[in-house]
């Protein structure tokens, strides 16, 4: 009997989510006494304000509850009323803003001041929006004004220098971050910030100045040799940049983070060994948590190249990490990669199995346990693990429907049909998972002998999902068995063979179609083409091949590749009896 072909995509959703937290944190500051609803500049009367008010306070409420469209269209009916209502204005680019349409927003709030320019929110809110617009002198222009009315405000003064930074205009920055530097004395961010502005000014000698002046503040203080060290390295001199390097090791021997600093000193130099060994005195190091080392294990993996790290190096590392921190779920997933890209299938779900001993409710690591047991064709392991799955996460319909797979891979036929009854209610505005889902179910039902109702799953399954190609060609070859349809099946396997011209199922599929209709010299074309594409061991299609050259009166042929589809392992009383007869028997 052929073999059908299941396969399992990983149907995904791609939320995309915009955050707009500045502009959301400038209007909750905002207390709700300082909003003034009804903002006039030219005498309303009496009904047309209340019906202001109204709609304002509707409009603040709609906001409130999420229901942005009914808040947009209350807001526009306020401004019909008083096209002067700066407050209305105002709300208005906050919902445009949180929209991401930062050009409406923008305009609202620079008439919105216009008409009111003491009131700070307007401005913080348009400085955030000039932001997102890359308008950053525009927007530190802005913090200027409201600093007029609050001198005092540290917030708005860093925003004003990191900003005009932005905007490279690097000696009002200056200037910003040293009036900051006299209201709070010598601070770590604020020398940082202004070596690096230095630095983009090429003024390398004010920026390490900026540096000298932490230690001669702090000089207990290792951190600060670190960015006197780097830079130095920065600046190509190696040598007192190796220097403060090891300082940092005479005062803090323990000090885990130098180490990684020294990696890269002795990377950037060529020499690689010694860069590899003192990273792994940094993985070695109680003192770094894990995370930091997880984080750089990433960055010298994702980029070999720079990092020169070879297979066995990232093995020695993953080694000493499970070493030093032996209950951290994440090391076995990283390890787990390792084996994947080595297409060491068993190795790398055996930790990540390890890695749910110690952290069970992380769906994404039994997902790809799931999909490992399906590329391993392990159906049993595949039944148990989507079983634990779906008991831990019953909301996941696509552990459902890899349950669905192991139980039809099983003969689980009755079960499979629960089951996918089960996942499908958890199926929203999926078509393709839901005609993957319907497939399945198609192929129980056909399994149980319900041909009829099979192929009715069949046809809504692909009409759900077009280019389910499993499905298509599935039931492209039942009906071929069934001799139904067969114009209908030829279409469907034709799509398939376009699209796959090399796999060996499929063309073999295309055949057996073109075989029921008569197409013999057509069909042993494919045929041929499925042999040559790796399906010249494959019992069922070389006994398909025999059927095909007995139809077309290669008789000895035709037995010849019935013996070959025997000795391959077909054991069918069917192929017995056309060896025996020496003719073609229809099954």
């Amino acid at each position: 009997m052929k073999k059908i072909i299941f396969w399992c995509g990983v149907v995904g959703v791609t939320l995309l989510l915009f955050s707009c937290s500045g502009v959301k944190s400038t209007a909750q500051k905002q207390p709700v006494q300082e909003a003034e609803p009804v903002e006039q500049t030219q005498e309303l009367d009496e009904r047309k304000q209340k019906e202001f008010e109204y709609l304002f306070v509707e409009a603040l409420k709609q906001k409130m509850f999420g229901n942005a469209q009914k808040a947009i269209q209350l807001l526009s009916s306020c401004l019909e009323i008083d096209p002067n209502s700066s407050s209305a204005m105002y709300e208005l680019a906050n919902i445009h803003a949180a929209n991401n349409d930062f050009t409406s927003a923008s305009l609202l709030l620079e008439k919105a001041i216009s008409i009111d320019s003491e009131n700070k929110w307007y401005k913080l809110l348009l400085a955030q929006i000039y932001q997102q617009q890359r308008k950053f002198e525009e927007a530190a222009g802005l913090y200027s004004e409201v600093l007029k009315n609050e001198p005092e405000n540290l917030e708005y003064l860093y925003m004003k220098a990191a900003l005009l930074a932005k905007a490279e205009k690097f000696e009002e920055a200056i200037d910003a971050f040293n009036a900051m530097e006299e209201k709070t004395g010598i601070n770590e961010q604020l020398s940082i910030e202004k070596q690096q502005i230095f630095l983009s000014m090429g003024e390398v000698d004010k920026a390490f100045e900026e540096i000298e002046k932490l230690i001669e503040y702090n000089p207990s203080e290792t951190k600060y040799y670190g960015l006197l060290a780097d830079l130095y390295q920065n600046q190509g001199d190696l040598e007192n940049a190796l220097k403060y390097y090891k300082k940092i090791q005479e005062m803090e021997p323990e000090n885990g983070f130098v180490h990684f600093s020294l990696a890269n000193f002795y990377l950037e130099k060529g020499e690689e060994e010694k860069s590899f060994e003192e990273t792994k005195l940094g993985f070695k190091s109680d003192e770094v948590d894990v995370q930091t080392k997880l984080q750089l294990y990433m960055m010298l993996t994702s980029n070999r190249e720079q990092s020169k790290i070879t297979d066995e190096k990232e093995l020695e590392l993953i080694q000493l990490l499970l070493e030093k921190h032996p209950g951290e779920f994440l090391i076995h997933t990283i390890y787990a990669d390792y084996f994947l890209k080595k297409n060491m299938l068993e190795e790398a779900r055996t930790q990540m199995l390890k890695a749910l001993d110690i952290e069970q409710n992380d769906y994404m690591i039994w997902e790809r346990v799931l999909f490992i047991d399906n590329d391993l064709q392990d159906w049993e392991g595949l039944y148990k693990h989507s079983k634990n799955a779906i008991e831990l996460f019953p909301n996941q319909p696509q552990t459902y429907f890899l349950n669905a797979i192991a139980c039809i891979q099983l003969e689980k036929f009755e079960e499979t049909k629960t089951i996918v009854e089960e996942g499908l209610d958890f199926v929203v505005d999926n078509p393709q998972l839901q005609g993957q889902f319907l497939m399945l179910k198609g192929e129980a039902i056909y399994k149980l002998g319900e041909q009829d109702e099979a192929f009715s799953l069949f046809d809504e399954s692909v009409q759900l999902d077009p280019e389910n190609y499993i499905a298509l060609n599935n039931y492209a070859y039942y009906l071929s068995v069934a001799g139904k349809n067969l114009d209908k099946a030829e279409r469907m396997s034709g799509k398939v063979v376009e699209r796959f011209p090399d796999n060996p199922t499929y063309l073999d599929t295309h055949a057996w179609v073109l075989f029921k209709k008569g197409e013999y010299a057509l069909a042993k074309f494919y045929m041929e083409s499925a042999l040559n594409s790796g399906g010249q061991d494959n019992p069922t299609l070389l006994e398909h091949y025999g059927d095909i050259l007995f139809m077309l009166q290669k008789l000895d042929e035709a037995k010849q590749f019935w013996e070959k589809a025997k000795n391959s392992g077909n054991t069918s009383e069917v192929l017995e009896r056309k060896i025996k007869e020496q003719k073609y028997i229809e099954e």
